[in-house]
């Protein structure tokens, strides 16, 4: 099997449940989920009139091929309740393929490596937590290094869950 790095993210509702929900529908459709890094808050990116996201990355196994993969989160999205009515908006739930393997795909509905995880601080973050080596198929460099590199300001911090 290929490991294969999805990040989840959500900014409605309870934020922690629908991280939690979202890694058990992928293991509800033979996903397996092999590791988790922790979850960081981070300000909306892109539309940033919106709440504060959580995000997570799961390193998962799946036999499954990567068109496939994508239409099990797309159907996970939208039994979540995932309304896709604005480029950047409040979702629900979110989930992008990052990685599968060190494979390199390129249609019209999918591209991986994500086109913009060395862009993105919310994503580099659980990832260089995760697999700070794991090297990225067509920049060369590692996780850690992508995340040293990343010129996104965004401020990304672990959550800690507030309990009253």
């Amino acid at each position: 099997m290929t490991s294969i790095y999805l990040l989840l993210g959500t900014n409605l509702g309870n934020k922690s449940a629908n991280l939690q929900r979202a890694k058990e529908l992928l293991t509800s459709h033979a996903i397996i989920i092999k590791k988790e890094s922790r979850i960081y808050e981070t300000a909306a990116w892109g539309n940033e009139d919106q709440p504060s996201f959580l995000n997570q990355v799961v390193e998962v196994d799946s036999n499954k091929s990567p068109q496939r993969i994508l239409t099990l989160v797309n159907q996970i999205e939208e039994e979540m309740g995932r309304v896709r009515f604005e480029k950047w908006g409040e979702r629900l739930i979110d989930i992008d393929i990052l990685y599968f393997g060190s494979h390199e795909i390129q249609n019209e509905d999918l591209v991986i490596p994500h086109p913009e995880i060395q862009n993105r601080r919310f994503t580099l973050a659980p990832l260089a937590e995760m697999a700070p080596n794991f090297i990225h198929p067509v920049l060369k460099k590692t996780q850690q290094e992508l995340f040293e590199g990343c010129v996104d300001p965004l401020e990304v911090t672990v959550w800690e869950p507030v309990y009253s």
